[in-house]
């Protein structure tokens, strides 16, 4: 909710769940330890996790007629962001690879 919160009172264009989960990852990073209720509620949803997928397979069957009639840029559109998507994930692994190296040559 304070992401929600977050995001309607500065206008940020991000969705309030993004930034609500970034406050949480801030806030758990910052503790340093995870509390037994929210250790207990992430297991129980990574245990239902697949049931997040039943609302993204009914719209795609609900959009099949337009999902056939869209073929093509649906399908350059999924190969196109999935290889940004590698080469982004690449350069950022090549980035901190670099880095961890300096900072070991660092600490010798």
């Amino acid at each position: 909710m304070l992401g929600e919160v977050s995001v309607r009172l500065l206008s940020v264009p991000i969705p309030g769940p993004v930034v609500g989960l970034c406050l949480l990852l801030l806030g758990l990073l910052v503790r340093r330890r995870v509390d037994p209720p929210l250790q207990t509620a992430s297991a129980a949803l990574l245990a239902h996790l697949s049931l997040l997928f039943v609302p993204a397979g009914v719209g795609l069957m609900v959009h099949i007629d337009r999902m056939g009639a869209e073929w093509l840029p649906i399908a350059v559109a999924l190969v196109v962001s999935t290889l940004i998507g590698m080469v982004v994930t690449a350069l950022v692994m090549q980035g901190l690879l670099r880095w961890a190296a300096r900072g070991e040559s660092n600490d010798g």
